[in-house]
């Protein structure tokens, strides 16, 4: 048989071309190509004069010499024990206020304005923190506070209640209600000044 010759014309068969697709970074700049960018504003906001800062220092300093003049005013004493019934929950009336508010709080009438919880404190920083409060309560009229020293080792519930009889400002003191911590806790009424206490 006869080889053919070479043919330079034969026709090859020639695979489709693939083109790449894009990727997702060159979408999404495609999306966005005619989006310019927003130019930021440089303004400082201004600065508080020196004089306006020396101010704002003095007003704090003098807010805290405040509340330490507050806390060195009284001091809570461990050796005075005072007597209270063993019939019913635990309660105290100042001599020559109304018993009625006592009651009052023993209804919930007054929700408490502040409360302290001392889980966690020693007995000393229990009573830094009750003179605090009581220092607090005065300067926001705030009539009823509720005073958290829970149960634990009895500690803070025998003491607690010795040490606010003490205080002058101390109307009265009641155990709480179970919404505001039952037997582990005092709602205690801050004296207010008269026209204060009208509203109520």
């Amino acid at each position: 048989m006869k080889k053919q010759p070479n043919n330079p014309f034969k026709r090859l068969s020639i695979a489709p071309v693939q083109t790449p697709e894009p990727d997702d970074h060159s979408l999404f700049r495609g999306e966005f190509k005619d989006v310019a960018p927003i130019k930021q504003d440089k303004i400082t906001p201004p600065r508080p004069s020196s004089k306006k800062i020396s101010h704002l220092q003095h007003k704090k300093q003098q807010e805290n010499i405040e509340t330490k003049q507050a806390l060195a005013s009284f001091h809570f004493s461990d050796g005075f024990e005072a007597y209270f019934s063993e019939q019913g929950p635990l309660k105290y009336i100042k001599p020559g206020k109304p018993s009625y508010e006592v009651k009052r709080l023993r209804r919930g009438e007054y929700p408490p304005d502040l409360i302290l919880d001392l889980h966690g404190l020693t007995k000393e920083n229990a009573k830094l923190e009750i003179a605090a409060l009581i220092v607090a309560a005065k300067k926001q009229n705030a009539h009823c506070v509720c005073i958290v020293h829970g149960l634990g080792s009895l500690v803070l519930k025998n003491a607690v209640p010795n040490w606010l009889v003490q205080h002058p400002d101390v109307e009265g003191f009641h155990q709480a209600p179970l919404e505001w911590g039952g037997k582990g806790a005092l709602l205690v009424l801050i004296e207010q000044p008269e026209s204060f206490t009208d509203l109520f």
